[in-house]
């Protein structure tokens, strides 16, 4: 009722309706092809469309992940009245901010669907990957959102430094760019579980090839300890929520 209250209200009264949950992946994707036209022009080399096709592909899952922290951070502060006077389980509070972006994913990958396939982007048997990927996205996603939204609580500058990690974020995370342009400090970016999962589902959607193994199992148990550590860490400090809010 919480995600449906807020997919409401979001759209209920804006000009734009639903194009909303394409806007921030629209300029997500402008920027890229600014950052690529710069590569081009300094390496020489000329775009090629798989290099757009890769950075629409990486910005989507990058658009939910940055809306849903933005907006659990403050899922609890922001709801002070409910926290405070009634019970129910607080962890639907986080969670129903990272399903009110995923219902905007779902919106924003029905039109990059349409774009790739009217592009020539073809199907193959590796997007059979592609669920799993969603998948450990959405865990990691939601174990980082109930840790923040806890400790904002608690410390309100949280939310502050959220929103500065966030808009530099985007350069240590291969979004605009492959990892492997960095040859062997390729590594190092994909130690950041979201970058491997985003440079799998590129593998998967427009590279049509199977993910690396060995980064994917890497982002598997950073979701399954990130989860097990959010939900402990919110649950040992919800009692404590209404008298610090």
């Amino acid at each position: 009722m919480l995600t449906w209250r807020d997919i409401r209200v979001r759209y209920k009264q804006s000009v734009m309706g639903f194009l909303w949950a394409i806007f921030m992946p629209i300029m997500i994707v402008c920027a890229g092809i600014l950052v690529k036209k710069g590569f081009s022009i300094v390496s020489g080399k000329p775009m090629v469309f798989t290099e757009l096709a890769s950075v629409s592909v990486k910005a989507l899952p990058w658009a939910f992940f940055v809306g849903s922290i933005r907006f659990a951070t403050n899922s609890l502060t922001g709801r002070s009245n409910l926290v405070t006077k009634i019970y129910f389980p607080r962890a639907v509070l986080p969670l129903s901010s990272v399903l009110t972006n995923l219902f905007d994913f779902a919106v924003a990958a029905v039109v990059l669907i349409a774009i790739l396939a009217a592009a020539g982007i073809g199907v193959s048997i590796h997007l059979f990957w592609l669920p799993l990927l969603l998948i450990l996205l959405v865990l990691v996603t939601a174990a980082i959102c109930m840790l923040l939204s806890c400790t904002n609580l608690f410390f309100r500058d949280v939310k502050y430094i959220v929103e500065v990690i966030l808009t530099f974020g985007i350069f240590f995370t291969p979004v605009f760019y492959e990892v492997t342009m960095f040859g062997k400090w390729a590594s190092i970016l994909l130690l950041n579980p979201i970058g491997s999962i985003l440079e799998a589902m590129n593998d998967v959607v427009v590279l049509h090839r199977s993910p690396d193994l060995f980064w994917l199992t890497y982002s598997a148990c950073w979701t399954v300890i990130g989860s097990l550590i959010g939900w402990k860490v919110f649950d040992k400090l919800e009692p404590a929520f209404a008298e610090n809010i």
